[in-house]
């Protein structure tokens, strides 16, 4: 019987980074990906609302969020207890991931975005073929994305605390971590499992952005979570 897997992307909001993944994953896990509004409300609050919409014909699925919608992914599945089977957060955590940087999220604009953002893709232009899939990928979310969305997202994301309704969730959960990530510390990982009333933990060999660069052992995670839980 085929399962429906929710995936809720990082911070750039789009389906890029999940293509690999969703190739990975076997034919009986069928994947929904919801993209990130650029406009409008940016909160996640507002994320919820919207994602809710998006999925209001689903009965049931697992939901999968990645990076900036780990969180989004609490919300969702502590509003829909019924709905959702089970909660996979890849990569991500439930309070600010930088929380020194939280006094500073005025500071957050486009400009300022904009020039790190840059600087940040300098090694892959340079140190990378014009075929390489990652550069590819990279760029494609450089055209789609706005420097002042990030912006909005980095502030909200340095302000969020979602640890009282993961700890209100009954589902089965899984949190993934990456041993060369440096984009989440790893203690958020050990935040999530002392929240979560049902959670197993996974480490697996990579960068944050390692299910773009090797998707498969993700994927194999993902598929054994679901088989282990699925009723």
């Amino acid at each position: 019987m085929n399962t429906t897997l929710l995936l809720l992307p990082g911070m750039d909001g789009t389906d890029v980074f999940f293509r690999p993944l969703i190739e990975a994953l076997p034919p009986s896990v069928r994947t929904i990906v919801v993209s990130l509004p650029t406009t409008g409300g940016s909160g996640y609050a507002d994320l919820l609302d919207y994602v809710r919409q998006k999925v209001a014909q689903l009965s049931d699925f697992y939901v999968l969020g990645s990076s900036f919608s780990g969180p989004l992914a609490v919300l969702l599945a502590a509003s829909e207890p019924e709905r959702v089977r089970g909660i996979i957060l890849s990569a991500t955590f439930i309070t600010s991931p930088r929380p020194r940087l939280s006094q500073f999220r005025f500071l957050m604009r486009g400009p300022v975005v904009g020039t790190t953002r840059f600087l940040r893709r300098l090694p892959i232009w340079f140190g990378r073929s014009k075929q390489d899939p990652f550069r590819i990928a990279k760029a494609e979310t450089w055209t789609r994305v706005s420097s002042g969305t990030l912006a909005a997202r980095i502030r909200i994301l340095l302000a969020v605390d979602v640890r009282s309704e993961l700890n209100r969730c009954r589902q089965p959960t899984l949190c993934v971590t990456f041993d060369d990530d440096e984009a989440v510390p790893r203690e958020k990982a050990q935040e999530i499992l002392r929240e979560a009333q049902n959670a197993k933990s996974v480490n697996l060999s990579g960068p944050h952005l390692a299910m773009v660069l090797n998707p498969t052992p993700l994927a194999q995670e993902i598929e054994k979570f679901i088989n282990e839980t699925g009723l």
